[in-house]
């Protein structure tokens, strides 16, 4: 709420209209878990509905990039960063391969049929702090 309130007073459009956003996807979320009698949302279903909102504004960005629409693309990208800054850092590549690494050892990982305890490990420690698509491609290159 501070946010939004910092938002409107310095002005800013596209952060307030950021923001308002993300607080009716978290709404919207509360609704719909509250109608099938689950609890509001916690932190970690909030984290993963930001990084889904991400992931759509990057695909929005690269549309736009591809039909050659900078504008609306520096928009989008703008707007990746309004919500990153709700995120968990996010591990770098290195360090995601240092922790894929140190996970594949943990569980004596040697084949693909592991990779499965890998990945619930990897989402235990590093909750919303890295792609688990690509953490996902590093496990899977290393057990081949």
């Amino acid at each position: 709420m501070e946010n939004l309130k910092t938002a409107m007073k310095e002005q800013n459009r596209l952060r307030l209209s950021t923001l308002r956003l993300v607080n009716a996807a978290i709404k919207d979320r509360d609704i719909a878990n509250r109608g099938i009698g689950r609890p509001v949302a916690d932190d970690a279903e909030i984290q993963g509905l930001l990084a889904r909102m991400i992931k759509q504004r990057e695909e929005s960005a690269r549309i736009y990039e591809e039909a050659a629409r900078p504008e609306p693309a520096a928009e989008e990208r703008q707007e990746i960063a309004v919500i990153a800054a709700f995120l968990p850092r996010q591990l770098s590549d290195e360090e995601m391969q240092k922790a894929v690494n140190k996970a594949l050892s943990d569980n004596e990982a040697l084949s693909l049929r592991d990779m499965g305890r890998v990945m619930a490990q990897l989402k235990e420690l590093y909750p919303g702090q890295m792609d688990f698509a690509k953490a996902g491609a590093l496990v899977r290159k290393a057990l081949q």
